[in-house]
C-alpha cells in the first residue's frame, strides 16, 4: 500500500518539487499544506504516514506545527526540511520528536531516504 504524506511548505515551487519526488516512487500525497496553522488542520482531516514539514514558515513555522501535531497525536511522523545554516532549530526539531531533516536544495535520493526511514 502506498504511503500518504502530507507536504508542508511555504514554497508552491519546493512543494511541488517534492510531490513529484513522492509520486514518482510510489508515495501518495495526502495533502498539502502552506503554512504551519494549515498544515495541524490537513493533519487531522487527512490523518498522513507521515508529514515533510518545512520549518520556516509564515503564520506558524515548522516546529510550533510538530510540536502541535505531537501534542494531538504522540506516534505522528514528521521529517523537518530546512535550509542551509538552520542547525539550532534543526536540533531543536529533533528533541521535539522529529524523526529526521532534510537540507535544501532538495536531493530527490536524500528525500526518499529520509522516507523510507521514518516510515519504510
Amino acid at each position: 500500500m502506498a504511503k500518504n504524506i502530507l507536504i508542508c511548505d511555504d514554497a508552491a515551487f519546493m512543494r511541488m518539487m517534492i510531490k513529484d519526488i513522492l509520486t514518482k516512487n510510489g508515495y501518495n500525497v495526502a495533502g498539502e499544506a502552506e503554512n504551519g496553522v494549515k498544515a495541524v488542520e490537513k493533519y487531522n482531516e487527512t490523518k498522513p504516514d507521515l508529514v515533510l514539514m518545512d520549518i520556516t514558515m509564515p503564520e506558524m513555522d515548522g516546529i510550533q506545527a510538530l510540536k502541535k501535531i505531537k501534542a494531538a497525536d504522540p506516534n505522528a511522523n514528521i521529517v523537518m526540511c530546512s535550509a542551509m545554516g538552520q542547525q539550532a532549530m534543526v536540533i531543536e526539531s529533533i528533541q521535539c520528536g522529529a524523526k529526521d531533516f532534510i537540507v535544501k536544495p532538495f536531493q530527490a535520493d536524500r528525500v526518499l531516504e529520509a522516507v523510507k526511514k521514518a516510515v519504510g
